[in-house]
């Protein structure tokens, strides 16, 4: 239950500090759908999420308006289509991927994620045609998410798959060159992937879940920047120990809201409630920025020297607000780094404050990686494959999340400007060391060794 002064706390997030439902996320397992007929699989799948999600919409709307809280997005998260989809060919994977766009235009949800596969290991036949299938597929439709895990730290990193994703990044960013590349901002390349998270482009419903779930992420950078403020504001110096515990607080009350939306909606769609994802995900608004924090606690811009322990203490302490407030945080739950989708990070990058090898470094300490990052689209293959490999490798040893959303824009280079549109945002495309013909590293394949520590049975 809230007290009469949490509520009077929370109006004053929703009205003034961008506070919002930033997704909920059905989730629908499609083992059931499965057929080795390609058009009784897609009617099944047809059939079974618009029969979950038709009220989903509708439901988000009514129970946001009762509690004054904006549901931003309304999504859905599928089983691993490589999974589910195993029997087909890539042509095949293609015309499922287009069935999933209309569906998601018929129930009327913005995303659709779980064009997914799982491949850290090996690739079986499905994995294969879904990798190949990739490029078009995305450049083919609007609201389809695909996300592929190549690593993990029980199994290491797969090589050949990185390679191969690699390729899918750079056929996706020429099949969709007159949107700058905008087919890789709907993929996702993971070490760790979680089974249960709500954000796209990322999102899939894991083997272990329900039949149906819904999972609920709650995002609010404003917050966090607003009441670090209103502390400092009030005693100036504050020392850092105390300014984490004021984002600790913040952040319980945030991920409390959250579970309450996310619960109704559950309740009201007779579903099982998932798990409720407190990850600070920015949008290109003004107040609403992860970099303007930073700012907040006294760094020139993200990116400069302390940057990295200034995020690996917002990182924690939004942990540990949301572990407090909640049994069931789950997904990613810290802090997104992403640098066109907000406003702060994207004009770092342009100003020099911020690196491609900086940001890299504070993704050992964030939730994801290096997210919605412009890169040259001359850049190479195996520039690419060293960048993710890279990622995964810190997902690895560190036991995380990692992952890559990284768009090489066709026809520009370094310094230049791209726009993407929307949540999307803009940003000067990143200058990035390339590869020469005598870095065969990444092309050697295999798979990188589990480091010693996996070994915890």
């Amino acid at each position: 239950m809230f007290n009469s002064q949490e509520i009077i706390s929370t109006i004053e997030m929703v009205k003034n500090e961008h506070l919002d439902v930033r997704a909920v996320t059905l989730g629908v397992n499609l083992f059931d759908c499965v057929s080795h007929d390609l058009t009784t699989f897609k009617n099944n799948i047809r059939s079974k999420i618009i029969k979950k999600a038709e009220n989903l919409v509708s439901t988000c709307n009514m129970v946001g308006e009762k509690y004054g809280i904006e549901v931003v997005n309304k999504r859905i998260s599928i089983s691993p289509i490589a999974l589910v989809g195993a029997p087909f060919s890539a042509s095949q994977m293609v015309e499922i991927a287009h069935t999933l766009n209309d569906i998601a235009r018929e129930v009327n949800i913005d995303f659709l994620g779980g064009f997914s596969a799982l491949v850290e290991k090996g690739m079986a036949t499905g994995d294969c045609a879904l990798i190949e299938a990739l490029p078009e597929a995305l450049a083919q439709t609007q609201r389809l998410c695909a996300s592929v895990n190549v690593a993990t730290t029980r199994s290491g990193i797969n090589m050949d798959a990185v390679l191969k994703m690699a390729h899918a990044i750079k056929r996706a960013s020429e099949l969709s060159k007159s949107d700058d590349g905008l087919a890789c901002a709907k993929l996702c390349v993971f070490a760790n992937i979680p089974q249960d998270m709500p954000f796209m482009a990322g999102a899939y419903l894991g083997v272990g879940e329900a039949d149906a779930v819904i999972n609920v992420g709650v995002s609010g950078p404003g917050v966090v920047k607003k009441a670090i403020e209103r502390a400092i504001e009030t005693s100036p110096n504050l020392d850092l120990g105390k300014i984490a515990e004021i984002i600790k607080n913040t952040a319980c009350k945030v991920t409390r809201v959250g579970e309450l939306i996310g619960r109704e909606v559950a309740e009201n769609l007779n579903i099982k409630f998932g798990v409720v994802d407190l990850s600070l995900a920015p949008t290109p608004t003004v107040g609403d920025s992860i970099g303007e924090i930073f700012q907040t606690l006294g760094l020139t811009s993200i990116g400069v020297p302390g940057s990295t322990a200034a995020l690996a203490m917002l990182n924690d302490a939004v942990k540990k607000g949301g572990a407090f407030a909640s049994s069931h945080v789950g997904g990613l739950s810290g802090a997104f780094i992403p640098v066109s989708e907000d406003l702060n990070i994207a004009e770092a990058a342009a100003n020099g404050y911020l690196s491609i090898e900086k940001l890299e470094a504070m993704t050992c300490v964030c939730s994801v990686g290096l997210d919605m990052v412009p890169v040259p689209g001359d850049i190479s293959e195996e520039t690419l494959a060293g960048i993710i490999a890279d990622e995964m490798a810190i997902g690895m040893i560190n036991n995380k999340t990692t992952a890559t959303r990284i768009i090489p824009v066709p026809g520009k280079k370094a310094g230049e400007k791209v726009s993407f549109g929307g949540l999307l945002g803009e940003a000067t495309i990143m200058n990035v060391p390339h590869a020469t013909n005598k870095d065969s590293f990444v092309t050697r394949g295999g798979r990188i060794p589990a480091p010693i520590h996996s070994l915890k049975n």
